[in-house]
């Protein structure tokens, strides 16, 4: 194939705006990891930038000064996460697949229930007294789990979409035909051909259980229980009451590095993000290449 000037002019300017909109992602991630070992003094005085005249480990000191209280709020988050996700699409995607059954009574109707819920809530007060009087969820593991991320309406319909429009009927029928079950179905057939959706929806609850802190503030008051993103908020509830204590009081000179924590903080609570997504790329391109009714 014979390329033409204007393919070649193309393909350059493509690659010119590939690599500007990789520049925009991963220059605000190397200016967070430089400014959160840059000095405290040095951001004050001039801001963020790639190339401090000064650097400086305090912020890493002083975060870690609760080494062990981090780890195990690292453990718990860890757990929860991989608990909560699991059960997350096992139910999202055994709901989706009864909903996107041809023969499903009343099958507008719970569609329509599954998606009224995207509408209304019954609020924050409510939600809490529910699960705390109700469900007891209060200081327990559960806490962290349960309330508002285990079953997602959004991640069903979207499950239920993609198990209705991408896996032929064709295949349920003949699996019918040899006598295949309901639930063999679902684990033969739809677990499979679903895994795009699938892998799709758990790094996104994933990310939901991982990036949660409200849940663990509202119903954990211990600190042992804590999450790493509620014990990294709480970190920084400390330091800015001790920075206003230090600027209130003309006795007190506390040097605590209120800015560039704040850096540090976020590096640390994304970096298991980073080191696992790489590894989930390559679900998405064989869920992709899967195929469903060969000829």
């Amino acid at each position: 194939m014979i390329r033409t000037r204007g393919d070649k002019t193309f393909e350059a300017v493509s690659h010119i705006v590939m690599i500007l909109v990789t520049l925009c992602v991963i220059l605000p991630f190397i200016l967070l990891v430089v400014s959160s070992f840059t000095d405290e003094s040095e951001l004050v005085a001039h801001g963020y930038s790639f190339f401090p005249k000064k650097l400086s480990l305090e912020s890493y000191r002083y975060l870690f000064k609760k080494g062990g209280s981090i780890m195990r709020a690292y453990g718990t988050t860890i757990l929860v996460t991989l608990v909560g996700t699991a059960l997350h699409v096992t139910m999202g995607s055994m709901l989706a697949f009864a909903l996107s059954m041809k023969g499903l009574p009343g099958k507008r109707f719970w569609s329509f229930y599954v998606f009224f819920t995207m509408l209304f809530n019954g609020g924050l007060v409510p939600t809490y007294l529910t699960y705390t009087n109700m469900l007891h969820v209060k200081n327990t593991f559960f806490g962290l789990l349960v309330p508002n991320l285990m079953l997602c309406a959004i991640h069903v319909l979207l499950m239920r979409s993609y198990f209705s429009t991408s896996i032929p009927d064709a295949i349920y029928e003949a699996a019918e035909i040899d006598g295949a079950g309901i639930f063999t179905i679902y684990s033969r057939i739809v677990l499979p051909l679903g895994k795009p959706i699938i892998v799709t929806i758990s790094l996104f609850a994933g990310l939901d259980y991982w990036n949660d802190w409200l849940n663990g503030l509202y119903f954990i008051s211990d600190q042992k229980k804590y999450g790493i993103q509620t014990m990294l908020f709480r970190i920084l509830e400390d330091i800015r009451v001790l920075a206003s204590a230090s600027l209130g009081s003309a006795g007190m000179n506390i040097k605590i590095p209120s800015v560039s924590i704040r850096m540090a903080i976020a590096f640390v609570a994304i970096i298991p993000i980073i080191i696992i997504y790489p590894f989930l790329q390559k679900y998405f391109q064989d869920g992709i290449a899967l195929g469903a009714v060969k000829g």
